[in-house]
């Protein structure tokens, strides 16, 4: 799994945004300034991303390399290893319901600004 190709995955979606909050490694990716998806850009190690609860759990059970989001509500957030254990076929769906379930929650005001954007 090449991080790089994820990085461009989250970065191209419609309305996202890059950067830095929590210090210089963590890579964060929002849409319409909400958290989607994180990545620690000193080990490349693994990406967190937002789940339905019950998808993360049967994600969990399914994949040993996908556990509870480090640093992160449990209940919504799974950390996926990068280690080649999973492929791009896996991780962009998650990537895409990620963004998704973020997009879903913004206010109505940005719903309609990223749907100008889509």
């Amino acid at each position: 799994m090449d991080p790089q190709r994820l990085i461009d995955y989250c970065a191209n979606k419609p309305g996202v945004t890059q950067n830095f909050p929590f210090d210089e490694y963590v890579l964060t990716f929002r849409v319409m300034g909400k958290i989607f998806a994180l990545i620690n850009m000193k080990k490349l190690d693994s990406i967190a991303l937002k789940c339905e609860p019950l998808l993360a759990e049967a994600l969990r059970r399914q994949h040993p390399e996908v556990t509870p989001g480090y640093h992160l509500n449990k209940t919504h957030w799974n950390s996926a290893a990068l280690d080649g254990a999973l492929t791009e076929k896996e991780l962009f769906p998650w990537i895409d319901l990620s963004y998704k379930l973020v997009a879903q929650s913004l206010k109505k005001a940005d719903r309609e600004a990223l749907a100008k954007l889509s």
